[in-house]
Formats: C-alpha cells, structure tokens, sequence
C-alpha cells in the first residue's frame, strides 16, 4: 500500500470525522442538554488521553504547564460549549459553515492582538471571508435569539483561533503529540465537576433516548477529539503541515452532507457563501515558500 493512498485515506477520514461532529451534537440533543454534551464530549476526550497525558507531562517544561492547560480550555472546553449550545437552535450544516470560519479568526487576532505581520493579502482574505459569511447569514431568515446563537459558534471559532495563537507563539517548539495529550488530561477534572453540576447523573440511564444522546456525545470525545486529533499529527508527520491542513476545506462539505440527509436548509446561495469563505480563508492562510517549509500549520478546528 502506498503512502499516497494512506496519506489520503488519512486525509478523508478526518474530514468525515470532524465534518460529522456537528451533526453527532444534534443527534446527543434529544435525550441530555447541550452543557452535559460539551462536558461529556470533553471528559470522555482526557480520560483517553490521561494515560498518554501523565507519561508525556513530564517531558515538557513546568513553567509552561499553565498555559498548556489554557490552551485545553480555549482550543477545547470553551468551544465545546460553544457549539454544544448553538447547534440546539440552529442548522448542524450552518455551524460547520460558521466554523470554516476559524482559520480567518487565527489571523485576524494573530495581527490584533499577538502582533503579527500585516500582510496585505490576509487582510483581503479576512474581508472575503467576512463577505461570505454575511452572504451566508442575509440567505437564512432567523429570529434575533438565532442569531445569538450564531455568534455564539462565532464565539467558539474566536476561540480556536485564540488558541492556535497562543500555541504558534508561545508553544511552538514543544511536541505537538504532547502538547495535545496533556492538554485535553488537563480539562479531566473540569469537565467531571461540570457534568455533576449540570446533572449528568440524574439522567436516566434506562432510557433509550438517553443511551443514544450518550453515545454519540462520548464518540464526539474518543473518535473527533482524540483519535482525529492523533490522526492529524500522523498526517503532518507522513505527508506535511501544508496537506494536513488542507482538511479544512473538506469539514464544512460533509457538515453541509449532513445537513442534506437531515433535510435542513441548504441552498444554492449558501453554498456559494461557503466557497466565498473558503476563497478568503485560502487567502488569508496561504503561506510563504519560508512557512511552507518551517514546519506543520495549525490543526484545524472542529
């Protein structure tokens, strides 16, 4: 077998994976609500990393545990809930359009808050993307409480980027693969206090609509945090940073599948809005010969 093969079979696997975590937090909607989703998506995430986590911790540097743990807070716990949240009011396919959003994010804040270079061309690609996104909104008629809910996935697409951030120029010379172990083990214990306090045991058990909501919140944890996560790094390893992070482009077009066999409103305009976005983040994240060969970009959001 080749690598070519299993470097793209990788590659559509994580876009299935991640492009379908959005309609797994639908499907978890009818029998828990959404703070128990995003705690148990998280808790069932570390507690498949904490045996990794607990070997890899010793292996980074102390003075940078801290951080490593906020990075599991804004690249995990806080987008979870986010999203959680957000897709009980609105289309699973327009939250995975909303999220192709964060590369955008990354770059817009790298340049405001982290002080990165400005660059003519991502300041266009921020302005393109930002265009399809108000393509994408004016096409869907939603209420002035949906439309708080939009802002809340924007909220987690903010941040992601928040947290590629924080990693590319705080974290940038640590293993990637311990990086992310630890920091998921981290948000362990977060997120079991946060599924007492929201009631997770009082859940009845017995009842198959529950099981079912279970299910698929504690797949949303092992298959689309841990498991794609370790995915994406092999992808990096085996085929580059620039094909790794080419998944991007690929999530929001099986979130829009989804969408389709779920009957949600998908039209034409807003499959336009999309590839508007996906033109802006294109341009907005393209990197230079230097970047290209300095190393693996940011892992995509999901």
């Amino acid at each position: 077998m080749s690598n070519k093969f299993i470097n793209w079979s990788i590659f559509v696997l994580l876009c299935f994976i991640w492009g379908s975590s959005f309609i797994l937090m639908k499907e978890s909607q009818r029998g828990m609500t959404a703070p128990q989703i995003a705690s148990l998506r998280i808790f069932s995430a570390a507690l498949v990393f904490i045996p990794f986590g607990i070997f890899h911790i010793t292996k980074l540097p102390k003075k940078k545990w801290s951080l490593i743990a906020l990075t599991g807070v804004f690249g995990n716990l806080f987008p979870a809930f986010c999203f959680a949240i957000a897709i009980m009011n609105i289309d699973s396919s327009l939250a995975g359009i909303l999220n192709s959003l964060t590369p955008i994010c990354v770059v817009t804040i790298g340049v405001l808050v982290f002080n990165d270079k400005f660059k003519t061309q991502r300041i266009v690609g921020v302005l393109i993307g930002l265009a399809g996104l108000c393509l994408t909104m004016a096409e869907k008629e939603m209420s002035f409480n949906n439309w708080g809910y939009t802002l809340l996935v924007i909220a987690g697409t903010i941040s992601y980027g928040i947290n590629v951030n924080l990693v590319s120029h705080h974290l940038k010379h640590l293993n990637p693969i311990y990086l992310a172990t630890v920091s998921l083990s981290f948000m362990f214990i977060p997120a079991a206090i946060l599924l007492w306090y929201y009631g997770f045991l009082d859940l009845d058990f017995s009842d198959e609509v529950v099981q079912w909501s279970v299910l698929n919140s504690v797949l949303l944890g092992i298959v689309a945090s841990s498991i794609a996560t370790v995915l994406f790094y092999t992808l990096v390893q085996k085929a580059g940073g620039l094909f790794a992070s080419l998944v991007t482009y690929g999530i929001p077009f099986i979130a829009l599948f989804w969408g389709f066999i779920y009957k949600e409103s998908i039209t034409i305009t807003t499959i336009v809005g999309l590839v508007i976005i996906l033109l802006g983040v294109f341009l907005a994240n393209r990197p230079e010969r230097k970047e290209v060969e300095s190393g693996p970009l940011p892992k995509p959001s999901r």
